[in-house]
Formats: C-alpha cells, structure tokens, sequence
C-alpha cells in the first residue's frame, strides 16, 4: 500500500506461525501486498546487517531504518520505559495472541487509515512467546521527508499551516476513536507538504474518546514541547491546541 494511500480500506492481514527461530516460537500478521515472503527475520535487525540503521530520536534505542522488498520501512522492537524496564526491558506477561502489543497496533494501524487518518502504513507485527513472557517487534512504512515536529519547533517557529495540521490530525484521531497512550512531539512527524503524520500506536487504544482524554493527550503534548523548546515550544502548542479545538468544533 503506498505511504499515502489513507482512506482505503484496511489491510486484510495474513497471518504466519512458527515453531522454532532464533527468538523461539511465534506468529505475525503481515500485509500480503507488502510482504510475499513472511518469516520471523523481517523482524529483526540482525536480518538487515549493517544496513539496519538505528533511529537517532525516539524509539527507546530499539529501532530502525531498514529496506526490503517492502521499501523503506521502521523495524521497531517493543521496550518497557519507567519502573517497569527494571524488570525487564523486552518482555510483557502473556495475555493471549490478540493482546500483544504488535497485534494491537497493526490492527489499529488499519482501522486510523480507513478513517483517513495519516499514519505509517503497517507492514508487519509479531511475536515471540516463552512460557508466560513474550518479545515482540512490528514492521511500519517509512514515510519520505519527514522531520518529528520537535525538530521543527527548534527550526523555526511553526506556521499556521503547520500548527492547523498538526491540530487536524490530532483531531481527527480522537473522532476515529482512538486515543494515544503517548503523545508527544517526537511522535508527530511533519513531511514535506506541511501535513502531519501520527506514529508510535503502542498501548493505544480503540473506542469511544472520553473528553477527559482527549484533552489528556493534548496536554501531554503541552509537556513534551515545553520540556523539549520551552517557551517557543508553548507557543507552538497555543497554536496547535486552538487549531484542535477548531477542527474537533467544525464536526461536533
């Protein structure tokens, strides 16, 4: 599916299983039309040698920038931040297939892009189960010439464009039901028409958007521009919360 191609009816994912490999058993859903060829080494690094490229920002030091017959694309394992990583960065408690985080995204993936929503388009998501733990790593278009809006705020101050993009897309992800467990400005990529794009779906959820966590999420973002550009950055959010509350206004 193109990096563009928002709006199209979601992917009708495959799924592929295996019994052994090098991180043990486990299963993926993949996207038959980006990946003839599923496996469980599309979802590691290893597998891309030293064209697998570490993601400079974000990402928890556990993703990167590789290419395949899929295109470009993100291969991003899932790590624990917080309290939780002193247990253990790379494994969750097994709560059955549809419950792992690499499941959960790529379906949530799908659902935002039928709404029309601009994010990555998922490729691949799996996981790797050992007794009552398990790893996972999922696979996501690479969207062309982008910069994180955090990039931009240190650029230069935000246009309204920028900041009415930024709004919308927020916007629009909360009316197709969806909340962000994190959203801040190194999750929010701007391309090079001015649109923005929404990554890192991880813990997200799906439903009905309370209007407690609708303005939770933009407040979140509220902190993460301050911490990251401080006073300009609070000036980006005043401009990007009242192009949100706009764009969520003209529906409601």
């Amino acid at each position: 599916m193109p990096v563009d191609d928002v709006g199209a009816a979601p992917a009708a994912f495959a799924r592929f299983e295996w019994t052994d490999g090098e991180q043990g058993a486990g299963a993926m859903l993949f996207d038959p039309r980006s990946l003839p060829d599923p496996g469980p080494h599309v979802l590691l690094p290893d597998t891309y040698g030293a064209q697998a490229r570490p993601v400079a920002v974000g990402g928890r030091q556990s993703a990167w920038f590789v290419d395949g017959v899929f295109g470009a694309a993100v291969l991003r394992g899932y790590r624990r931040g917080g309290l939780a990583a002193r247990v253990s960065r790379q494994r969750y408690l097994w709560q059955g297939e549809a419950r792992t985080r690499s499941f959960a995204e790529m379906r949530l993936l799908a659902q935002l892009r039928a709404a029309g929503v601009r994010v990555p388009a998922p490729i691949a998501g799996g996981y790797w189960r050992s007794g009552i733990t398990y790893g996972a790593a999922i696979l996501i278009a690479r969207i062309p010439g982008v910069h994180t809006l955090t990039e931009r705020v240190l650029a230069e101050p935000l246009s309204e464009r920028v900041m009415h993009a930024v709004g919308t897309a927020i916007a629009d992800m909360h009316r197709a039901g969806v909340w962000h467990a994190d959203l801040n400005a190194f999750n929010i990529l701007l391309d090079e028409q001015g649109d923005a794009w929404l990554i890192d779906f991880d813990r997200g959820r799906y439903g009905a958007v309370a209007p407690n966590e609708r303005r939770g999420n933009v407040l979140r973002l509220r902190r993460s521009l301050d911490k990251v550009a401080g006073p300009a950055g609070i000036a980006a959010w005043e401009g990007i919360d009242a192009a949100y509350r706009k764009a969520w206004d003209s529906h409601h």
